[in-house]
């Protein structure tokens, strides 16, 4: 036997484990198999697939695979729901998501056993944190729902959202989208993970056990294919989807020109920055806490360590020793660290992705694992950006480490991903932290902490991480839209460019020659081509072809204007207010030329006028489109920070050749963005008149760049382009459906709609909406009080 004094010496600790009997009960009264849960009740089993528990190989249920048949029903259902519950008062819905919440608590033991078997994850980790993350939602939301009316005037919910969630968190990413869609108005068809879907499934008894309406929140379960009919089905207004990046390319292609609203929540392959005179000790636990956590299936984990080379042979001894005390085995042992990992099939590819980066020479640090579907707590180091294991997300407990020599090599080598989800940064400087905080491109940035989540603070993504935030007031309007523009007359696809002389020009002095603008000066057509430009029955000028080469140059020249985006607000404005001032001292030769297009007198103008105006209300907006900071229940103040998303595509509609470009133009570039500009097709000119105006504006090269040519064509290219970060197009939808289909390469944020929607000289044509949608917002976790 073990003496106490024995104890002491070595401060080794026995086995703790859970009780599950109830839960194992609870299965067994299912044995026969579960059920969809689809208009307030669980439908017959059907055909079944297996759920096993990871750590012992055990089938522990039967699930139905729901057919496209079930997705049907469940949509139907939620059709049917959603005007009534979105009739209901924020304060009705409130109450129904405040017993959401409470029974939540109430049952939360049986939740995190039943987590920690389905998934394999630790009880601590499900117990203590993911069920009460997942009542925090739903109370959190609660809220919402109760303010939405005062705090979103105007917004209305989206309709029947269609959520398609991971197995690394089953029931709290159901939280993460439900309880915010619930709170706007939305009904739901949500289709769990295939390996965990047991969570989702119990969530369901509780809220039928809360009397949730019925159709209100419907349950698929099923495999890829049932989310694929999730996904695809035509009566779904919105699609949240959290996985993997190849699948949210799949979906943003899938959903492209179908009016879906569509949010993504993706893969990441975050950095961990360790500065010199970073408390040491707390970074290593840091590093248990962003890699190890949950196995390391976690998005946002931290699975790029960056150490300052000063101190990296002192981290690295520390880390390796830190790995020794590390226990993996059973999830339902309270002393367990590590758990199983989710499915043979994920334990494999891990231990693939493992094995190619060795054949490459990197060195391992392993610890031990049992047998079974374990994997060990692994650290490679010598890793160059080059290796697999730097560029290929693992989704297991797999780190590696790499140094650097100065904070600008650690901004180089963070952000040197296609991914943006998150980053880790430790230093005892707050001032270096913050510095880096603002060049990392991640959309959630912890300092000296990491894996700190809350519903009140967003989460989500730049770049190939996925677009769209959850959590927060940023979350909840994910789930509200405006009003939907009535299209009158939908915009026709202009005539192709005629690149040949014509006869009938109107020449009235001496002949100005058209050219494109790029990097801030005149430039010729790559093409070599220009066409005429219709004014009436007369052709009034010609403007340069734009082509591909064109916009290549363009992109480049926008990249060097990237000191624009860190300008102050207010320098951004006073070049705005110079715009302003110089357009309206030549507004008369603006409204002459739009009079030449055929345009009458008066309607010249007011789209003269317009523009000015827009220019002045986007300087002062410039300054004041603030950020704010997030109540969380942390220990942390959260900053979300709006930032601007780089470089721009922008299609203008045919009409208001001038007001809508000006429209378009002016929000992107007050919240920091630089533009390559597609004008109208067909009167193109008053864009070229308006390079002249930037050019004595003081307006930097680069920050706005004006091809003329064919829209579409020029729109294809820019939303193809993986160094476009956002593309807006306004113009057909077979245009837009093209755009949103071929943004998917780097998954940029696009914004599309019908040239006929907006009346461009309206207040349709300005607000808070363009600011949005020209900005992503950062969140930065930074400790405060105890």
């Amino acid at each position: 036997m073990t003496t106490i004094q024995e104890i002491l010496n070595t401060m080794d600790y026995g086995t703790a484990p859970e009780d599950s009997k109830i839960v194992r009960e609870w299965l067994s009264k299912h044995e026969s198999g579960f059920g969809h849960f689809i208009n307030g009740a669980f439908t017959k089993v059907g055909e079944t697939f297996d759920v096993q528990n990871p750590a012992t190989g055990d089938v522990i249920a039967r699930v139905s695979q729901g057919s496209a048949s079930d997705v049907d029903d469940a949509v139907k259902a939620a059709r049917a729901a959603q005007p009534k519950w979105a009739g209901l008062s924020g304060h009705e819905r409130a109450k129904y998501l405040y017993a959401l919440a409470r029974h939540v608590q109430q049952h939360s033991r049986f939740l995190a056993v039943l987590e920690s078997i389905d998934n394999g994850k630790p009880i601590r980790e499900s117990r203590d944190g993911d069920i009460p993350l997942v009542a925090r939602h739903f109370y959190h939301h609660a809220g919402w729902a109760e303010l939405a009316e005062d705090e979103f005037p105007g917004a209305e919910a989206v309709g029947v959202c269609g959520q398609v969630i991971p197995w690394n968190f089953p029931l709290l990413m159901l939280a993460w989208k439900v309880a915010p869609a619930l709170a706007a108005g939305n009904t739901v068809v949500l289709k769990p993970a295939e390996y965990t879907p047991l969570t989702a499934l119990a969530f369901a008894q509780i809220a039928a056990e809360c009397g949730l309406p019925k159709g209100v929140l419907n349950i698929v379960t099923g495999d890829g294919e049932t989310g694929a009919a999730v996904v695809g089905h035509e009566n779904i207004d919105k699609v949240a989807f959290t996985g993997s990046t190849d699948v949210g390319r799949i979906i943003r292609q899938q959903t492209a020109g179908s009016g879906k609203s569509l949010t993504l929540e993706l893969g990441g392959k975050s950095p961990f920055i360790v500065f010199a005179d970073a408390d040491l000790d707390a970074a290593v636990e840091g590093v248990v806490d962003a890699i190890w956590f949950n196995q390391g299936q976690v998005c946002c984990a931290g699975s790029r360590i960056l150490v300052a080379e000063a101190v990296a042979a002192k981290f690295e001894k520390m880390l390796r020793k830190r790995m020794e005390t590390i226990r993996v085995g059973d999830p339902l042992d309270k002393n367990t660290d590590i758990g199983a990992i989710v499915h043979p099939v994920q334990r494999d590819r891990i231990a693939e992705l493992v094995n190619k980066g060795a054949s490459e020479g990197l060195d391992l640090c392993q610890g031990t694992a049992p047998e079974g579907c374990f994997y060990p707590p692994t650290l490679a180091t010598g890793v160059s950006p080059a290796s697999v294991l730097w560029n290929e997300e693992i989704f297991g407990p797999v780190v590696t480490l790499t140094t650097f020599r100065t904070p600008k090599d650690a901004i180089a080598l963070a952000n040197n991903s296609r991914y943006g989800l998150a980053a880790s940064i430790w230093s005892e400087n707050v001032n270096l932290c913050l510095d880096i905080a603002a060049k990392v491109k991640a959309g959630v940035v912890w300092i000296n902490c990491t894996n700190v989540f809350d519903a009140g603070a967003g989460f989500g993504g730049y770049r190939e991480s996925g677009f769209g935030r959850e959590g927060g007031r940023e979350g909840m309007a994910a789930y509200l839209k405006q009003p939907k523009l009535k299209v009158k007359k939908p915009e026709a696809a202009p005539a192709a460019p005629n690149a040949v002389p014509v006869d009938g020009a109107e020449i009235g002095m001496i002949d100005r020659t058209a050219k494109l603008y790029i990097g801030g000066k005149q430039a010729r057509p790559d093409s070599g081509y220009v066409y005429a430009v219709n004014g009436g029955k007369k052709t009034v000028g010609h403007a340069g072809l734009g082509s591909r080469k064109d916009v290549r140059n363009a992109v480049e020249a926008a990249h060097k204007a990237a000191g624009w985006g860190k300008a102050t607000g207010h320098n951004r404005a006073q070049v705005l207010y110079y715009i302003a001032e110089n357009l309206s001292a030549r507004a008369k030769e603006f409204t002459d030329r739009l009079v030449s297009f055929g345009m009458n007198n008066g309607a010249a103008k007011a789209e003269v006028e317009t523009a000015i105006r827009r220019c002045f209300w986007y300087a002062a907006q410039a300054d004041k489109f603030d950020g704010m900071v997030h109540q969380t229940k942390t220990n942390n103040v959260s900053i979300a920070m709006h930032e601007p998303l780089g470089v721009m595509g922008v299609a203008c509609p045919n009409g208001s050749p001038l007001a809508a470009m000006v429209s378009l133009v002016m929000p992107a570039i007050a919240m920091g963005n630089a533009v390559i500009v597609v004008p109208s097709q067909d009167h193109p000119l008053a864009a070229t008149d308006f390079y002249q105006v930037l050019e004595t504006s003081d307006v930097p090269a680069g920050v706005v760049n004006i091809i003329t040519g064919p829209r579409d064509d020029l729109a294809k290219t820019l939303a193809q382009h993986d160094d476009v970060a956002g593309m807006w197009y306004v113009g057909t939808a077979e245009g837009a459906e093209m755009v949103e289909r071929e943004s998917a390469g780097n998954l940029k944020q696009t914004w599309t709609e019908d040239g006929g929607a907006r009346d461009w000289t309206s207040a349709q044509g300005q607000g808070k909406e363009f600011l949005s949608r020209a900005t992503q917002v950062k969140n930065i976790w930074v400790p405060y009080g105890e």
